[in-house]
């Protein structure tokens, strides 16, 4: 396979209503799409990483310099046969995930374009539907969020995530789970609780939660592993499951339950497979989590969720619940029993509208060898 340009581009794309979490608010995404040239292909990546550090170490503008001056370097440096040698050439760099699986991802998917083939299908993948779930941000009160959740169950996803946040948790689920008390719920904490709030999280076992997912630090394993010895609720681990050990050692520790994978995080598909595999080795369910992907990211997303160990529902949901226009044709679409069809066509599946690319793209810079 040989790789004969790498293009960076940065795109900013407002969302159609603000996503509050935790760490604080997002209304504009600003992503980093890399395109793979090869032997008259095109690859498609994207880089997840969210404005500022503050899911993890990277942000936009890391990545950016990251991919620019180290990652293409050492793509270009080496003869690559098989998009399994990236992860290993990457190594050295240590983190940088997110802007690592922005060129690995997109070298899959033009190593699958290459071949004729589905990614998916490439990849293992074994499901020809995926069951969708949603995430749904902080709101501005908790009769908003309800109105929210409702508008999405009509719209057919089968399972609820909510984000919490000390002031904004027990009482606000306790009139979720009255309101709405048969849906499969889950909340979502983004590292904002510690052992201190021990009494918190254990009230949070009164509402049949399908999981809590990651309630304390992003580096912490052993205080997960003795929350999840007096909670009832499945703990699911994300921030702190960076790669396959990672997981063997929490799972084996008894830290979570489940967990969720998310290809940025730990730094595209070659270890998301190890992760996967981990799990299913140890009969612990996996979903895949969502970064406010752009639908390069989005189909990405799609391609992983085909494993067959993803059991849950993941947050691979419409494009047209975060942007009025994706970059992607056609755009990904949820039917109403809350399904996506996965499509058949060659790499990624989904076209790139490069018209809309051009339109929300701020910088470029394309690399050669």
């Amino acid at each position: 396979m040989k790789i004969e340009q790498i293009e960076l581009r940065e795109v900013q794309m407002p969302l159609i209503s603000f996503f509050e979490t935790s760490f604080g608010r997002t209304t504009l995404r600003r992503v980093i799409l890399v395109r793979v040239f090869g032997e008259g292909l095109v690859g498609y990546g994207e880089s997840t990483a969210p404005e500022g550090p503050f899911y993890n170490h990277e942000s936009t503008a890391t990545a950016w310099h990251v991919l620019q001056d180290f990652v293409v370097p050492r793509v270009f440096a080496a003869e690559i046969s098989h998009p399994r040698e990236v992860a290993p050439l990457l190594r050295p760099i240590r983190g940088h995930n997110m802007a690592k699986a922005a060129v690995e991802t997109a070298i899959w998917d033009l190593y699958a374009r290459l071949q004729g083939k589905p990614l998916h299908q490439l990849l293992g993948g074994q499901r020809k539907t995926l069951d969708c779930g949603v995430s749904i941000g902080i709101q501005e009160s908790p009769a908003k969020l309800l109105d929210k959740i409702e508008k999405e169950l009509l719209a057919g996803y089968q399972r609820i995530k909510m984000k919490i946040k000390p002031g904004w948790d027990v009482a606000v689920v306790r009139e979720v789970r009255r309101r709405f008390p048969e849906i499969l719920l889950m909340c979502d904490a983004n590292s904002a609780y510690s052992l201190a709030d021990l009494d918190r999280l254990k009230a949070l076992d009164d509402f049949d939660l399908l999981m809590i997912e990651q309630p304390l630090a992003w580096n912490d394993i052993l205080d997960h592993v003795q929350l999840q010895k007096v909670l009832r609720t499945p703990i699911c681990l994300d921030e702190s499951i960076l790669d396959g050990e990672d997981a063997r050692k929490a799972i084996d520790a008894g830290a979570c339950r489940i967990v969720n994978i998310k290809l940025g995080r730990v730094g595209g598909y070659t270890e998301a497979l190890r992760v996967h595999d981990v799990c299913q080795d140890r009969r612990i369910p996996v979903w895949c989590g969502g970064m406010l992907e752009t639908g390069i990211g989005r189909a990405h997303n799609v391609a992983l969720s085909t494993l067959a160990n993803f059991r849950l529902p993941g947050d691979v949901s419409a494009s047209k619940r975060y942007f009025r226009q994706d970059l992607i044709e056609p755009e990904v679409e949820v039917d109403p029993q809350g399904r996506i069809h996965v499509l058949p066509d060659a790499g990624i599946g989904f076209r790139p509208h490069l018209e809309r690319i051009e339109q929300v793209t701020v910088r470029t810079r394309s690399l050669r060898p």
